[in-house]
């Protein structure tokens, strides 16, 4: 946390600020408005922050829990359990909301937030109303482009789009070497073959993918993404055929940051449905 708890970055993030112990670890998390849970999961290296332009318009009419993982955000940094595994942030995410008893929930999943997320809907369908499934994967094997070309999104004139007020928020979790342990461990953790340590965890995701194909998807697509390409997509629209497809031509890797008014209206627009 490193004392940004009740940091609202300029009026940036204004939410008030929660916390459950959950397995020794103290997580933060934001849950704002009253009606059916919608559940918006961060992926790396972002946090909570990165749906600060959702949780407004989303919470009018729903309850909007938005959790910050192990390591990041405003949750704790622990020693251990590390190095930080996919079954740890599943099991860290199903317990927070297991204990907030979170049902009929909406998830609106990104990057490393699909596998965490869908980690915990193949553990407790029966809570599980909708998917929402933004520039993710599932697949044991990591589906996308070569690893080296993450670098290449982070170097890419995309990253001048943030205010420097926005750039300092995304920053402020991590301003040493201790404070980025989860960083580390997220990139470290992508299975690339069957000998990875986590390649198991997300064979059994993938593998359950199924139990969630008569439920509401929505795929939204930041077609521009160097690390999880459109063929990432097709790969979802194969298993998910019922799905409902939005593309977004112009946005890369972190479509929150690209195009925040088209993808809420969107999310909106499903809600109702």
């Amino acid at each position: 946390m490193l004392g940004i708890e009740g940091e609202t970055f300029g009026g940036l993030y204004p939410f008030a600020p929660h916390h459950r112990i959950v397995n020794g670890v103290r997580l933060h998390f934001v849950d704002e408005g009253r009606g059916d849970p919608v559940v918006l999961v961060h992926g790396d290296p972002t946090w909570g922050f990165l749906y600060r332009n959702f949780i407004p318009a989303l919470a009018r009419g729903h309850r909007c829990i938005v959790p910050d993982h192990m390591g990041m955000g405003k949750s704790e940094t622990p020693a251990e359990p590390y190095p930080y595994r996919l079954r740890d942030h599943i099991a860290n995410l199903e317990a927070l909301l297991l204990d907030l008893d979170v049902r009929g929930a909406t998830l609106v999943l990104h990057d490393w937030g699909g596998p965490v997320g869908l980690g915990v809907a193949v553990r407790h369908p029966e809570r599980i109303r909708r998917l929402v499934l933004m520039n993710t994967w599932a697949s044991a094997v990591w589906p996308g482009g070569p690893l080296p070309r993450l670098l290449a999104m982070i170097r890419s004139p995309r990253g001048e789009r943030l205010t420097p007020e926005v750039l300092a928020a995304y920053l402020a979790p991590f301003p040493t070497p201790a404070s980025r342990r989860a960083l580390v461990c997220w990139t470290r953790d992508i299975p690339l073959d069957a000998r990875a340590p986590s390649y198991g965890e997300m064979k059994r995701i993938e593998d359950d993918l199924t139990r969630f194909a008569t439920i509401p998807v929505l795929l939204v697509w930041g077609m521009r993404d160097p690390v999880l390409p459109p063929a990432v997509l097709r790969w979802w629209e194969a298993r998910y055929p019922h799905a409902e497809t939005r593309e977004l031509e112009d946005a890369s890797h972190f479509l929150q940051e690209d195009a925040p008014e088209q993808i809420v209206a969107w999310i909106d627009a499903f809600l109702a449905r």
